[in-house]
């Protein structure tokens, strides 16, 4: 009993646990600004019938009323039968046509009667697919990787409550968003990576690294952004978020947050690879030199930084494929392509978040030389030796 006990509250579990808390305190915080309290609710209806005669066909582009007959499939309003439009505008990415059969979203406002009152279908209905297709993710990560697969599904989850519940809201109250996306990106870079590799010398050595890199995306993204005259208008819907009720956000800012939020994980990554390795090299050479081990942690990070940045290159463009393809179909020249806000914001994007990238390694191994060798000298071997002890307890 008392070794099972060690085993779930020991030492080695404390960044777990306290992972686990720190999700459930995030899950309970309420940044959020306030609203005026909804005409109604949104709910899950079943499409039982589909008129398409009031659309009408431009060229690619669908636009007019579509007329639905739905039946409700949630809530108190469970069974009933009501009309339901749905609007089509000529955008292709926001339109959507519904066929009988099909789950939707629709807004049931307070009062609607069934046989008189119209609703407003919305989208179609993933939630169930989006648990199912995150089910899969969780069961694959911890089957693959049983302990290390649950500690990376946790930082995953904490991750994506940190983005939503604090960071995302604290920038709408209007604090400036590269003071808030810094200082998430460094809770999320601490979590993660004492998480995964645990409160020692190595999990040190991984956040200073990835935290400098960090804060030199930063600089660089802020730098560049100005250079180039970016103003951040090229994401998506941040027109729409400045007509929302905030106009007084500053894009460029946010822009800036996304940069280096972007490229942090690449940098947790690289800077975790480097670590591990310079204090794999240390445990085999215990008496090893401050400066071969900071050589032997630039030549690791040497072997990996080529990938990771072409990670970066192909993780942004990816994003603006039909971008480029639209360029090329047109026949536009490279000096029309280069100037295009969108292209300068990816080139910027792309490339100072490779920069980041390419630092971390030498920081890293700068860092490592200082935090894994430090002042153990006579007793370096079994310091080193306690650490890997401790890192074997975790895993088990």
């Amino acid at each position: 009993m008392t070794s099972l006990l060690r085993v779930f509250f020991g030492r080695k579990t404390i960044p777990v646990w306290v992972t686990l808390g720190a999700c459930l305190l995030t899950l309970f915080c309420n940044f959020e600004p306030q609203h005026n309290p909804p005409q109604g609710k949104k709910v899950r209806a079943r499409v039982l019938e589909a008129d398409d005669s009031g659309l009408m066909q431009l060229g690619l582009l669908t636009s007019g009323p579509q007329h639905l007959k739905v039946e409700i499939l949630s809530g108190e309003h469970k069974g009933d039968i009501y009309a339901a439009t749905n609007q089509l505008r000529a955008q292709i990415d926001l339109d959507k046509i519904f066929k009988p059969g099909d789950i939707v979203l629709v807004g049931l406002y307070n009062g609607a009667v069934p046989g008189e009152a119209t609703l407003n279908a919305q989208d179609h209905y993933r939630i169930g697919w989006t648990v199912l297709l995150f089910f899969l993710f969780a069961l694959l990560l911890v089957w693959f990787g049983g302990i290390t697969g649950l500690q990376a599904l946790l930082s995953f989850v904490f991750s994506c409550l940190v983005i939503w519940k604090i960071l995302v809201p604290v920038c709408l109250k209007g604090y400036n968003p590269l003071l808030v996306s810094f200082m998430a990106v460094v809770i999320l870079s601490a979590v993660i990576i004492f998480l995964v590799a645990g409160v020692n010398r190595k999990g040190v050595t991984a956040f200073t690294g990835a935290i400098v890199g960090i804060l030199a995306s930063c600089l660089m993204a802020w730098l560049f952004t100005w250079l180039f005259k970016i103003n951040g208008a090229v994401m998506p819907y941040s027109q729409a978020l400045l007509y929302s009720g905030y106009e007084s956000l500053s894009i460029a800012d946010i822009y800036i947050g996304g940069i280096f939020i972007g490229s942090s994980g690449a940098v947790m990554d690289l800077g975790m690879d480097v670590a591990a390795g310079m204090n794999e090299v240390f445990a085999q050479n215990p008496l090893i030199s401050r400066r071969d081990l900071t050589r032997a942690g630039i030549r690791i990070g040497q072997s990996v930084v080529g990938t990771m940045t072409t990670t970066l290159l192909l993780a942004y463009s990816g994003g603006y494929l039909t971008l480029m393809m639209t360029f090329c179909a047109q026949g536009t020249e490279p000096i029309d392509f280069i100037n295009n806000p969108y292209v300068a914001s990816e080139v910027v994007k792309t490339i100072v978040g490779s920069f980041g990238l390419v630092l971390v390694a030498p920081l890293t191994a700068f860092c490592g030389g200082f935090i894994l060798r430090g002042g153990r000298k006579g007793n370096g071997k079994n310091a080193c030796s306690a650490d890997l002890k401790n890192e074997g307890t975790q895993a088990v």
